[in-house]
């Protein structure tokens, strides 16, 4: 996986004087019975054709079905997750309703050596989360991005 790239938004909100951000768990069987460590940004790879921010932009509306919120982007750099995926983020306020989230599909063949493609959904499940909540459900690479959302919205 090493030199693959991806980019992702951060949304978030705040609830009763507390940050909430928008995860989503993901889908496909290897994560099915998983819950800590098994949630995401929504973001997914690009090349070197796609402009990262564009590409971020172009992946929230894929995984999630949803036009992604506008306004000001906040960004929160660059993370390498451990199968040396370098993700780049940004933060953006928007207040997204998790019903309406249609998520797009992957195939890929299951059960593996099975010669049979099934479709899965690219997130199964989409929640807000307290920071501190979100940092133990979302997968220890982006840990980081919670931390530097968190930073910023405290200066």
């Amino acid at each position: 996986m090493a030199g693959k790239r991806s980019a992702g938004l951060l949304v978030y909100r705040r609830r009763a004087g507390a940050v909430e951000v928008l995860l989503g768990h993901m889908g496909g069987p290897f994560w099915a019975r998983r819950d800590a460590g098994a949630w995401s940004i929504p973001k997914g790879e690009y090349d070197d054709t796609e402009e990262p921010r564009a590409a971020a932009f172009r992946e929230f509306q894929e995984e999630l079905g949803l036009e992604p919120p506008s306004g000001e982007l906040i960004a929160l750099g660059d993370v390498t997750q451990s199968g040396g995926k370098v993700v780049t983020a940004w933060a953006v306020a928007g207040d997204v309703d998790p019903d309406a989230i249609e998520p797009g599909t992957f195939e890929m063949e299951w059960p593996r050596g099975s010669g049979r493609m099934r479709e899965f959904p690219e997130v199964d499940r989409v929640t807000w989360f307290g920071l501190d909540e979100a940092t133990e459900k979302i997968l220890a690479g982006q840990r980081e991005l919670l931390e530097r959302l968190r930073e910023y919205l405290e200066s």
